[in-house]
């Protein structure tokens, strides 16, 4: 099984979510071995979380209160408040994946739609995305049309697909029985399965034990057991016991002072006689109860007593305070609980949903998921990584932000009074970096020794080596080729040929690896997209084709990403001709030859590659097609114009250039970089040299 978790979105109040969430974590568990649940975020305290604590026991999950949620909703409206929208998703993935590590599959019970207002909906979306689920939604159909529905199932419909969601199913609840034939005729017609649920109007109905729970009241008498009574409406017995009680019906439940010693024996007594209808209970009002002669006649009955709650209100209050209780589907509940599963499971194919468990797997990495998965792995290696660029302070910032999170030991070039003056001006603490100071370092000659004799072959002159030497790229180049550093993030000040040059005259290719290449990983809205070569190579052959489709493939798997690579060209599949087309066609060939377990297509045009709609068209029976993960363009000039205009056009993050098939890593930044990107590639360059060894 693939999938590794389901989103159930409630799309309006009272929909149904608790119903929904039981049912679909039954069908887990009873296939699953280790199911976990998940909230993003909680709005009370977590002992007083209803959901996380029915959840946990009623399902017997073996997971810790703590684990099962996210943040707080105050943590959560301080963030949107100031628009950190990101900083609340990373927040709520990080917990997530803590819970992903130990469990099977994941059940995430989505947001309340009240609690954000309009903001409800697309942070649901949002949240479901960054944590790579398959959406869940449910709309509700009471007292609504067939009509209506079916158009707000295709509003929704359009309106995640452009969100890009993977929908797992969509489920009407609450339909009204007359329409439930013809909607569900209507319904077949989606790419998703739609589940409809009928009304039951018993679910919507309030019990003693809601009540009891929502109110906090005491149970004066009776059983607890009886607290699963239904209750149909309540009465206020505010006449003598011999009026009073000729106005009782089946369900009520009686609001009376708790001094009332008559009303209390009358409605007992009444609930017993075959003469009158069974109550659901009564509530005490006042702080008051019975006198204990009154006490020690009821315990002297025996019979099944009716549940007597008692409550500090004074009767009125009581009346609103009742009426303001929600009906739900509580852990005391069983009679509602074993109604809600019964239906669920008559209303739902089961087999149709074991399909969709198989198929339904989010084939993306979204960001936040991709930046959660490198930091976690730049800690588990922390590397030492070399930045030669210290005089830039966006390079000063972020390796501080590097070595409080733990991604990297971070080495800086310069000299350190310097460097140390710089940072005490900007506030930032480097206390716990090294400094190489390259007019100065003991290391000159060694590296001049070492150079010359990498490069004697090639006619190199020994006395302009010092020379070479005294170049920040070079010197740190020789750093990590000596084995002082483990990596090196270079390019904030320095041109891409500065950096990558000497990395191609010390560090070389890999044994087994023709050609050093490079990607971008492009973080899109909701996925992560590897493009090569876009940065070094201008017109590869077929055969340096091919090495760099390889080389992608495994720098994507080696990060998270499923390689489905997609060989780019005019023509998809045999629609063109020409040499450019035939040189990616043989690139493709070359690529299946030497790893026939690569999924590939090419030659393939880019919307087809990308889009499944296209890809329906124009390439129906390829695996690839739509679903490519690897966009190998055939040239530098179309690869590097290409990721410039999807990272400005998607208002996108580009990450690279990302040197691949180089023996120690290098890798290059834009001269344009952010504090972020920085960041960014000091992890992808630990876990390079960690992934080396």
């Amino acid at each position: 099984m693939k999938t590794k978790s389901i989103y159930i979105h409630p799309n309006e109040q009272r929909s149904g979510c608790r119903l929904i969430s039981m049912g679909m974590m039954s069908f887990l568990k009873r296939r699953i071995k280790r199911v976990a649940f998940f909230e993003p975020i909680i709005s009370r305290p977590l002992d007083h979380d209803d959901d996380i604590n029915f959840f946990l026991e009623y399902f017997k999950l073996d997971q810790t209160k703590d684990s099962a949620f996210g943040i707080m909703l105050e943590d959560a409206k301080h963030f949107l408040l100031y628009g950190h929208v990101d900083e609340l998703l990373g927040a709520v993935v990080e917990k997530y994946k803590m819970l992903e590590d130990e469990y099977a599959f994941i059940l995430c019970h989505g947001l309340r739609q009240n609690i954000f207002e309009n903001l409800g909906f697309d942070l649901n979306v949002q949240i479901a995305n960054s944590l790579a689920s398959a959406l869940v939604p449910i709309l509700k159909g009471k007292n609504r049309g067939k009509e209506d529905i079916f158009n707000d199932i295709k509003i929704l419909d359009k309106t995640l697909k452009n969100s890009e969601c993977t929908v797992f199913s969509l489920f009407v609840n609450r339909v009204d029985a007359d329409i439930l034939d013809s909607l569900s005729q209507e319904t077949s017609k989606f790419d998703f399965p739609v589940f409809l649920l009928p009304e039951n109007r018993e679910l919507d109905k309030l019990t003693m034990a809601e009540i009891a729970k929502q109110l906090d009241a005491d149970l004066v008498m009776g059983d607890r057991d009886n607290l699963d009574r239904t209750v149909n409406q309540s009465k206020v017995a505010a006449m003598t016991l011999k009026n009073y009680i000729t106005y009782l019906k089946e369900g009520d439940i009686v609001i009376v002072p708790g001094d009332r010693d008559d009303i209390i024996i009358g409605t007992l007594l009444a609930n017993i006689s075959r003469n009158y209808p069974s109550v659901a209970g009564l509530l005490l009002t006042g702080g008051m109860t019975p006198s204990p002669s009154i006490m020690e006649l009821v315990k002297g009955l025996d019979v099944p007593l009716l549940p007597v709650l008692g409550i500090g209100a004074d009767t009125e209050k009581a009346v609103r305070l009742v009426r303001d209780v929600k009906p739900g589907i509580a852990l005391e509940g069983e009679r509602k609980i074993s109604l809600a599963m019964g239906m669920f499971n008559d209303q739902v194919d089961f087999n149709v949903m074991e399909k969709r468990i198989e198929a339904s797997t989010p084939d993306t990495l979204t960001p936040i998921m991709f930046e959660h998965l490198l930091y976690e792995k730049a800690k588990k290696f922390c590397q030492n990584i070399l930045l030669p660029e210290s005089g830039d302070e966006r390079i000063l910032r972020a390796a501080e932000i590097a070595l409080r999170r733990g991604i990297a030991r971070i080495t800086l070039l310069g000299n350190p009074e310097d460097i140390h003056l710089k940072c005490d001006s900007l506030g930032i603490d480097l206390s716990h970096a090294a400094f190489v100071d390259p007019q100065a370092s003991p290391y000159l000659e060694e590296f001049a020794e070492k150079f010359y004799q990498l490069r004697r072959h090639k006619g190199i002159i020994k006395e302009i080596v010092p020379e070479i030497m005294a170049r920040i790229p070079y010197f740190a180049t020789m750093m990590l080729y000596c084995g002082y550093v483990d990596g090196i993030v270079s390019g904030s000040t320095h041109t891409t040929r500065e950096t990558v040059k000497p990395a191609l005259e010390i560090i070389k290719a890999k044994p087994g690896v023709k050609l050093v290449s490079s990607i971008f990983f492009m973080l899109l809205r909701n996925r992560v997209l590897v493009f090569g070569d876009c940065a070094v190579n201008p017109d590869p052959s077929e055969e340096e084709l091919a090495q760099i489709a390889i080389s992608s493939a495994d720098t994507a798997k080696a990060f998270g990403i499923e390689p489905r690579v997609a060989m780019l060209s005019y023509s998809s599949g045999g629609s063109g001709v020409g040499k450019d087309v035939e040189k990616v066609k043989n690139a493709t060939v070359m690529v299946r030859a030497l790893r026939p377990e690569l999924q590939i297509e090419g030659p393939i045009q880019y919307d087809a590659a990308i889009d499944p709609e296209v890809a329906r068209i124009k390439m129906p029976s390829s695996s690839v097609a739509g679903k490519a993960t690897i966009f190998i363009f055939p040239e530098l000039n179309t690869g590097n114009n290409t990721y410039k205009a999807v990272q400005r056009a998607a208002k996108s993050l580009a990450l690279g250039p990302v040197l691949q098939g180089l023996k120690k890593p290098v890798n290059d930044l834009s001269r344009g970089c952010s504090v972020g990107d920085i960041l960014y590639t000091i992890a992808i360059t630990s876990i390079q040299a960690g992934e080396m060894g």
